[in-house]
């Protein structure tokens, strides 16, 4: 006879990660904006300019912004790479595990 799953743990743990992850995330975009220097701005100047950013429907301007970002992180990479990873040419991956908003599968 096999054991009965226990519902309610599997539920509990399920629900830790999602909470987990939801707190990693809001401190990835924390750093975010700190790396850019966004946190210079006030709470209203941010949040109208992400309103008018995500209303943006022009996909030239999510383009140019998606690339943008894309150089960012890339001269943050190079900046902190190694001498020997610059000179081999590589990239490193984006520090944090962060992701750009303006992604082409979009932001959630």
């Amino acid at each position: 006879m096999r054991k009965p799953r226990d519902f309610d743990t599997e539920l509990k743990t399920l629900e830790d990660k999602a909470r987990e992850l939801k707190t990693r995330k809001v401190q990835q975009l924390g750093e975010l904006v700190i790396a850019t220097g966004a946190d210079s701005l006030t709470a209203q100047e941010l949040a109208g300019a992400l309103v008018a950013l995500a209303e943006t429907k022009d996909a030239g301007k999510r383009e140019a912004w998606a690339k943008r970002g894309a150089a960012f992180f890339q001269g943050r990479s190079r900046r902190s790479a190694p001498a020997s990873d610059r000179d081999a040419g590589s990239t490193s991956a984006q520090p944090g595990g962060a992701q750009p908003a303006s992604g082409a599968t979009g932001a959630t």
